[in-house]
């Protein structure tokens, strides 16, 4: 399992990536989390709604409600033009993180 602590600051990353070719709402997302990571990273719920509600106030993501199986309520998110834009920013910081740590990662211990 990956911390969290290292993680957390990707969280945001995660969702728009998952929200770039179609919408979806939280559970979905939260087991699509789990399963691309090889179930190495489980988002807690508050976790993910916290970073749903962030996105939302900073423009990266809306939300909307639609009927799902069995007449239940869902709450769905759409990633925005500044979300898209967020993530290909977010995706170049973690090029750079990349770069920098790999200079403090010995292979051969």
């Amino acid at each position: 399992m990956i911390s969290s602590d290292v993680i957390r600051g990707y969280n945001d990353t995660i969702i728009l990536y998952l929200l770039l070719d179609d919408d979806s709402y939280g559970y979905e997302i939260s087991k699509q989390i789990k399963e691309l990571s090889g179930e190495k990273y489980i988002i807690k719920e508050t976790t993910l709604y916290s970073a749903f509600n962030r996105l939302m106030k900073n423009g990266y993501i809306t939300s909307y409600h639609k009927e799902g199986t069995f007449g239940k309520r869902r709450t769905y998110y759409k990633i925005t033009d500044a979300g898209r834009n967020y993530y290909k920013e977010k995706c170049r910081e973690w090029e750079l993180t990349k770069e920098v740590i790999n200079q403090f990662i010995k292979e051969d211990l």
